[in-house]
C-alpha cells in the first residue's frame, strides 16, 4: 500500500531513547511529578495493608478466640480505605492536570517547528499525514503519560511491596511462586514484539485514511462531477480493510496475552494451596498467613494484568512517538544564517545572477538565469506553462533554497538574510487565494492588530476591495468560511490585493492575478495592481498580455531560459517569442 511506504516503519528509535525524550517533557513540572510518585508510594503502601491486617486477625484473634481489639482493626482498616481513596483522587487530578500541560507543550512544538518546514517539506508529506501527527499522535501520547507511564509507577511499587510482604510471610511459598515467573516474562516478550509491529502498521493506515479522508473532502465537486464517488469509496474501503486487519491482529495478540495472565495466576494459586496446605496440615505454617498469602498472591497478577493494558496504551504511545519525534527531527531544510546581515530598510532592488535550481537532483526548472531590477521598477515575466515563471518567484521569496548562482535584494544575498526580514519586505499575490475561517477584517490584516478599521478601510477603497465588503450583510465582520468559498473568485482575489496592501511591502510579486476571473473583474483588478505597484518595485507573472501595459521591462521565459528581456517596445521590434505572443492574443480578441 502506497500509504504506508509513506510511513517510516523502521527502528530507527530505540525505547529507552524515546522514553527519554518522553520524560524530558515532564522536567517543567518536576514538583507535581514527584508529589503523584510519592502519593502512588503511599497508596501502594496503604493497598497493601488490607491481607496482613486480616493475617492479624485471623492468627492473633480469631484462633485464639481472643475479640479485643478486632473493633479497632477495623476502624484501622476503614481509614487505610478512606485514605487510599483521598490518595487516588489526588493523584487521578495530578496526573491529567500534568498529561494536559505536556500534550499543550508539545503539540505547539510540532505546530512550530511545522513553520518552519519549506514548501519541499509539505511537497513530500500529504496535509492529511501532517494532521494526524498533530492531533492523534499528541492525544495518544498524552494518554500514555495519564493512563501508562506514571500509573506504571504505582503497579511497579504494588509489585515490589508484595513480592517483600510475601518473602517476608514465607520464603518457601514465594519460591514456589516464581517457577511461574519464566513464563509471564516469556509471553510478555512475545506480546511486545507482535503488538508493536501491529500497532505501527495500524498507525500508518490511520495516517493514510486521514490523508485519504483530506483529498477526498477538498476534492468533492471533483469527485461528484466526474462520477468518482464508486472509486473512490473501493480505495477507502481498500485503506479501511488493511487498518482492520491491524486492529484484528492487535486484538488478537492482545486476546491471547490477557488470559494467559489469568493462566498463571491459577497456577500460581494452586502451587500456593498444593504446597502451603499440606504445610499447613502439618502445622508448619499458621493459616493467616495462608490466607494472606492467597490474597497478596491475587493481588500481585492484578497489577501484571493492569500492566498489561498500560503496555497496550505505552505500545502504542511508542509508535505514535517514533512519528512526532521522527517530524521534530526533520532538519530545517531553509535555515536562518548563524550570521543574518542586519535588514533596516529595503529600497527594493532585485538582482538574479547566474541562478540555477532543480527540484530534485540536477533536472533544472532555471538555467542560468540572470537580470536586474532597479527601486521602484516594474517587471512582466510571461512565457508558457512550465517555463518556470512561477519557480523563479519561489526562489525569490526563499520558499526554496537555489542550488548555483546568486539572488540579491539591495546588494545583499537572500542567503544571508533571516527569513522574516526577507519575507517582511515582500507581498506575494497568489492565483489560487487562500482566505482563512474568520471575517474579512482578519483576512486582510492578518493579526496585525496595529490596523485599525479606518485605515482598514482606506486599504480596501485603494484597491477596489470596499464596494464589495460593503455590500457584505456584516461589512467587514462578515464571516468568511474556510477556503473563502463564500466568495467568488474575484472578489477572493480583490481581498488579496487588500491584504498585501496592509503588508505595505517594497517588493510585489504578482502571480497570474488576473487569470480566472472575467472582464468586469479584471479592469477592477488592472485598477487595483496600478495602484499597488505605484512606488514598488513589482515582478507580475501573467498570462493575459493586457495587465502588463504599465511595467517597465518584460522577462520572457522558455524551459527554464531567458529568451528575451527588456521593454516592450524593445521586445516588439524583435518579432521574437513576445511577439508572437501579444500577436496571438491580439487576434484571440477579435
Amino acid at each position: 500500500m502506497s500509504d504506508l511506504n509513506r510511513e517510516s516503519l523502521r527502528d530507527i528509535y530505540k525505547d529507552w531513547g524515546l522514553f527519554g525524550r518522553i520524560l524530558g517533557y515532564l522536567k517543567p513540572y518536576g514538583f507535581l511529578v514527584t508529589a503523584v510518585i510519592v502519593i502512588l508510594f503511599v497508596v501502594s503502601l496503604l493497598n497493601l495493608a488490607g491481607p496482613y491486617l486480616t493475617k492479624i486477625v485471623i492468627d492473633d484473634h480469631i484462633r485464639p478466640s481472643k475479640m479485643e481489639g478486632v473493633d479497632r482493626i477495623a476502624l484501622l482498616y476503614l481509614a487505610v480505605l478512606l485514605a487510599s481513596f483521598g490518595g487516588q483522587f489526588l493523584q487521578t487530578y495530578l496526573i491529567q492536570f500534568i498529561g494536559q500541560k505536556v500534550m499543550f507543550d508539545l503539540r505547539t512544538q510540532v505546530f512550530a517547528h511545522l513553520h518552519k518546514m519549506s514548501f519541499s517539506f509539505f511537497d513530500r508529506n500529504p496535509i492529511g499525514k501532517v494532521v494526524t501527527r498533530v492531533v492523534n499522535d499528541v492525544e495518544v501520547l498524552n494518554e500514555m503519560l495519564t493512563s501508562g507511564l506514571i500509573l506504571i509507577f504505582n503497579d511497579l511499587f504494588t509489585l515490589a511491596g508484595i513480592f517483600c510482604i510475601m518473602f517476608y510471610l514465607d520464603w518457601r511459598l514465594t519460591g514456589v511462586v516464581c517457577l511461574v515467573f519464566p513464563f509471564l516474562y516469556w509471553a510478555t516478550q512475545a506480546y511486545r514484539v507482535r503488538a508493536r509491529d501491529a500497532l505501527r502498521k495500524n498507525r500508518a493506515h490511520v495516517s493514510g485514511l486521514n490523508t485519504f479522508l483530506e483529498e477526498n473532502l477538498a476534492g468533492m465537486s471533483t469527485v461528484q462531477m466526474f462520477g468518482r464517488e464508486e472509486a473512490h469509496y473501493e480505495r477507502f474501503l481498500s485503506i479501511h480493510r488493511e487498518k482492520l486487519h491491524e486492529d484484528l491482529r492487535s486484538l488478537q495478540y492482545n486476546a491471547l496475552y490477557v488470559p494467559s495472565i489469568d493462566l498463571f495466576n491459577s497456577v500460581g494459586v494452586g502451587l500456593v494451596i498444593w504446597f502451603g496446605g499440606g504445610r499447613f496440615v502439618q502445622e508448619e505454617i499458621q493459616l493467616g498467613v495462608l490466607v494472606a498469602f492467597l490474597q497478596y498472591l491475587q493481588k500481585f497478577f492484578d497489577p501484571v494484568r493492569d500492566m498489561a493494558e498500560k503496555f497496550n496504551i505505552i505500545q502504542t504511545a511508542m509508535v505514535s512517538s517514533e512519528r512526532i519525534f521522527e517530524l521534530l527531527d526533520t532538519p530545517e531544510e531553509i535555515a536562518n544564517p548563524p550570521a543574518p546581515l542586519p535588514v533596516r530598510s529595503v529600497k527594493g532592488e532585485v538582482e538574479f545572477e547566474k541562478v540555477w535550481f532543480a527540484y530534485k537532483d540536477e533536472r533544472w526548472v532555471l538555467k542560468d538565469i540572470s537580470f536586474s531590477i532597479r527601486e521602484g521598477e516594474s517587471l512582466a515575466i510571461v512565457g508558457a506553462t512550465g517555463s518556470g515563471k512561477s519557480t523563479l518567484i519561489n526562489t525569490l521569496c526563499r520558499f526554496y533554497d537555489i542550488q548555483k548562482g546568486a539572488i540579491r535584494i539591495d546588494g545583499m544575498p537572500i542567503q544571508q538574510m533571516r527569513k522574516e526580514d526577507l519575507r517582511r519586505n515582500l507581498a506575494l499575490v497568489q492565483q489560487d487565494v487562500y482566505l482563512f475561517s474568520g471575517n474579512v477584517l482578519d483576512n486582510i490584516r492578518l493579526g496585525n492588530r496595529n490596523l485599525g478599521i479606518e485605515e482598514v478601510e482606506t486599504i480596501a477603497q485603494a484597491v477596489n476591495s470596499h464596494q464589495f465588503i460593503d455590500r457584505l450583510p456584516y461589512k467587514y465582520e462578515h464571516e468568511i468560511r474556510e477556503g473563502g468559498e463564500s466568495l467568488s473568485m474575484g472578489q477572493r482575489q480583490l481581498l488579496s490585493f487588500a491584504r498585501a496592501l496592509a503588508a505595505d511591502p517594497r517588493i510585489l510579486i504578482l502571480d497570474e492575478a488576473t487569470s480566472s476571473v472575467d472582464t468586469e473583474t479584471e479592469i477592477q483588478i488592472q485598477s487595483a495592481m496600478r495602484q499597488l505597484i505605484q512606488g514598488r518595485t513589482s515582478l507580475i507573472i501573467a498570462h493575459r498580455l493586457s495587465t502588463l501595459k504599465h511595467v517597465d521591462k518584460v522577462l520572457v521565459l522558455k524551459n527554464g531560459e531567458i529568451a528575451e528581456y527588456g521593454t516592450q517596445k524593445e521586445l516588439l521590434a524583435k518579432k521574437g517569442t513576445f511577439h508572437k505572443l501579444h500577436s496571438l492574443q491580439a487576434q484571440s480578441h477579435i
